[in-house]
């Protein structure tokens, strides 16, 4: 009787599986780092587009941050995608060359 639950079982799990196939040639995924060793400087971007780095609001703040690398950008999820890829460009045209995006992620 126990025999036959098991074997059961075993058919069920069996058949229900998703076998993944193997890629189809060797690859070398990449690493990702868990955790940051020190703090790197953040610029804040609202959904409204404010921006916020230190003390330093809108334009002053995009030329104090562009100065730093790497360089952690926080914007709110509710942002305007146009309105960020005008801050990457500012950004950029400021001299900024590594620019990190914070996400968060699912749950």
């Amino acid at each position: 009787a126990m025999i036959n639950v098991v074997f059961l079982l075993l058919i069920f799990f069996l058949m229900t599986a998703q076998i993944t196939t193997p890629p189809p040639f060797d690859m070398t995924l990449p690493q990702a780092q868990a955790q940051e060793d020190s703090p790197t400087p953040t610029l804040y971007i609202s959904a409204a587009g404010d921006l916020a780095f230190d003390a330093l609001r809108g334009s002053a703040a995009i030329a104090a941050a562009a100065t730093n690398s790497p360089l952690t950008l926080q914007a709110d999820a509710h942002l305007p995608a146009t309105m960020l890829a005008r801050v990457l460009a500012d950004l950029t045209a400021a001299g900024a060359t590594e620019l990190r995006l914070v996400t968060e992620g699912a749950p």
